[in-house]
């Protein structure tokens, strides 16, 4: 085989290598979204699991609950889009070596890490 394949085969394989570690340690990494000004926080991964969900009693009134559902939904997109960050972080330069971008907070790999 020439040396040029070889060459190409071994630097697949440390690339290869990078991205396993890289989404190792995506998954193991978490990130926060709030709304409402801390009263609703999620904590996820970055592969985008979700890993807890806060809500302060002041929250919740029960005369309205869309409000409390606004602000889930808030928290949820505010950590779903951190997590899209860090992995961009992590994985993005690796997974796109040729330099293409993803759209802004958007998980490579469609989430599925």
């Amino acid at each position: 085989m020439p040396n040029d394949m070889q060459e190409l085969i071994r630097q697949a394989a440390e690339m290869q290598a990078h991205l396993q570690r890289a989404q190792q340690e995506l998954l193991s990494t978490t990130v926060e979204g709030s709304a409402g000004g801390g009263l609703v926080t999620v904590t996820m991964t970055g592969g985008a699991e979700i890993t807890d969900l806060s809500i302060k009693p002041e929250a919740v009134d029960p005369e309205d609950v869309e409000t409390l559902q606004d602000l889930i939904l808030a928290a949820y997109r505010d950590a779903h889009t951190k997590a899209g960050r860090l992995a961009e972080d992590k994985i993005g330069p690796l997974a796109n070596p040729g330099g293409a971008q993803q759209g802004p907070g958007e998980i490579p790999f469609g989430g599925l890490i």
